[in-house]
């Protein structure tokens, strides 16, 4: 390839710009969780994309019978001659009920693999989520030096169709890692950066990727997560030096070949630093990334004491991964997830932009950084911090997986709907037969009472008109409802363990109707509470039983902040 070309595909990655569509994951290994249990998170940083979780059932197939591959729009952008849309994700009923739909066209595929005999039943969303046996996927998109579009024949492959074939055939993290290589050797891929952290119940690995400017192919690299240590990425490559001598350590065979061919690695340099070798480093502007992750890290092991500040977006002030002073609970994950800096020099819920009543969202323009930007080099008028719960939140789960029961029991799905700080994390067995009908329905063009995740964005965005008021509310809800769901998976786990020994055949329904009435209990409960923050805040003021319109104003010291010191108090 000339320079020429070389360049264009640089300036492609570089100014490749849309809505920000950025997440932030985790790993927390067996050794750093209270109970052993291996926790994978992802917030889904998407915009309004298509927010159904979907239950992919398993399947056999005959000899010769071929996997469709499809293009995806999840952090690459739309594809019309492909039908792949922001929504509907994807239109085929053959890969789940769900995805059937008469109102829009079937997805075109890119291109087919051949199909295994058979394939594992998982739960998908953006991208792949958990299946059956507690293989568990998290993700993350970073800046990359490259991007590609998908070809057929030539380009298959992004991050959501591996982490989905992967989820089809494989039981550990190890066999998934293994197999995203092979595909992305064969296949191809396109799109941008992209991390994609991959557990089973007793170990977790990180997998990342990038388009090669060769463009066929592609480059990867994994890397193993050393137990009692967690992992934490938001939107940056995490994996540094790729050592051939490390049994912990898997790569693309063409990775160093390709990187000395076009300049960005030579071997007099040492070990090849997968970072800058395929990308600028950090994502849409100083600190979008790596504020998270100092932050995650700080709440964690703050015995570090890790700098907010660092010297570049290459820096090494952070490792790979930590081990927590203490170990992590499930709730503390969930915390994690709902941050916004509380109580640190970034605290979104405070300041002139927080307005009156510490709103800690922000909300995004033209005139913020777009996407996949990665060059240190470009200068912005501003930008607001970039906390780990945001407002453009799609989803967030909490995938746990327990070696200490079997595949079907011990994993669970924790779905969150809509932004962190606002939703209630409902668990779902990776061996349930199925998700309730609120969960596998929305469209974001339709307002709808039957959609569990406009229950969550309605009672979050109402919360917007006080925060300070409504989020404490909203918070005693949550931890109510999250305490009675961990109370009642671990009833329903000794009930599931008896029924797996006495009638097997029954298990995959009961945990779907335990999971399907507990989620229906709480989307009802949500909209209950959505009724009761309208009556009682309702313009401006607040109401309660006997005490209706009671004004409260605002503090005292935004007031200050604000023209009502200039107003008219004297003729």
């Amino acid at each position: 390839m000339n320079r020429k070309i070389l360049l264009a595909l640089l300036l492609m990655g570089i100014l490749f710009t849309m809505s920000v569509m950025a997440c932030t994951t985790l790993i927390v290994t067996k050794g750093a969780s209270l109970d052993g249990s291996v926790f994978v998170g992802h917030s889904d940083d998407d915009h309004f994309m298509d927010q159904r979780i979907v239950y992919v059932p398993a399947k056999d197939y005959p000899e010769g019978a071929k996997r469709k591959v499809y293009a995806t729009a999840a952090a690459v952008g739309e594809f019309p001659q492909f039908n792949t849309f922001f929504y509907p994700r994807l239109v085929d009923g053959f890969r789940a009920p769900a995805y059937a739909s008469d109102a829009y066209p079937l997805t075109i595929p890119l291109g087919e693999i051949p199909q295994v005999a058979h394939t594992y039943a998982y739960f998908d969303g953006n991208y792949g989520i958990m299946n059956e046996h507690q293989l568990m996927f998290g993700e993350c998109t970073n800046g990359s030096k490259v991007t590609l579009d998908p070809l057929p024949g030539v380009r298959l492959f992004y991050s959501s169709e591996l982490s989905r074939v992967a989820l089809e055939r494989c039981k550990t993290a190890r066999e998934a890692v293994e197999l995203m290589g092979e595909l992305i050797d064969t296949y191809g891929y396109y799109g941008t950066g992209e991390t994609l952290p991959v557990a089973d119940p007793n170990e977790a690995w990180v997998f990342e990727m990038a388009p090669s400017p060769e463009e066929i192919g592609g480059l990867w690299v994994a890397k193993k997560i050393p137990d009692g240590e967690v992992f934490v990425s938001g939107n940056i490559f995490r994996i540094r030096e790729v050592d051939p001598d490390d049994p912990d350590m898997l790569y693309s065979k063409n990775l160093h070949t390709v990187a000395e061919k076009y300049g960005w690695w030579s071997p007099e340099e040492g070990l090849l630093d997968w970072l800058p070798t395929v990308s600028l480093g950090e994502y849409n502007h100083p600190y979008y990334s790596l504020r998270r992750i100092w932050r995650l890290f700080d709440r964690m092991a703050p015995s570090l004491e890790l700098s907010p500040w660092v010297e570049n977006g290459l820096t090494r002030a952070y490792p790979f991964s930590v081990k927590p002073d203490e170990k992590l609970s499930l709730q503390d994950v969930f915390s994690l997830f709902r941050d916004h800096y509380e109580g640190t020099e970034f605290d979104l819920t405070q300041g002139v932009g927080a307005g009156p009543f510490g709103n800690p969202n922000r909300y995004y323009g033209a005139y913020d950084g777009q996407g996949d930007v990665g060059d240190p080099s470009k200068k912005l008028e501003g930008a607001w911090e970039r906390p780990i719960s945001v407002n453009y939140c799609g989803y967030v789960f909490v995938n746990q997986g327990r070696s200490h029961l079997p595949d079907p029991i011990g994993g669970v799905m924790w779905m969150g709907l809509d932004k962190p700080s606002d939703t209630c994390f409902m668990p779902f067995y990776a061996g349930a037969n199925g998700l309730p009908s609120i969960i596998e329905t929305y469209s974001p063009y339709d307002f709808d009472h039957n959609s569990a995740w406009w229950a969550f964005n309605f009672v979050a965005n109402w919360a917007e008109k006080k925060y300070s008021y409504m989020h404490p509310e909203i918070a005693a809800k949550q931890a109510y409802h999250e305490e009675a769901s961990i109370d009642l998976l671990q009833q329903t786990d000794q009930k599931a363990l008896d029924l797996l020994n006495e009638n097997p055949e029954a298990l995959a329904d009961f945990l779907r109707q335990v999971c399907s009435n507990n989620a229906e209990k709480v989307v009802a409960d949500w909209w209950k509470l959505s009724g009761y923050l309208i009556a009682k805040y309702n313009d401006g003021y607040i109401t309660t039983p006997g005490n209706a319109a009671q004004p409260v104003g605002y503090p005292r010291e935004w007031l200050d902040r604000t023209e009502w010191v200039d107003g008219p108090v004297e003729y």
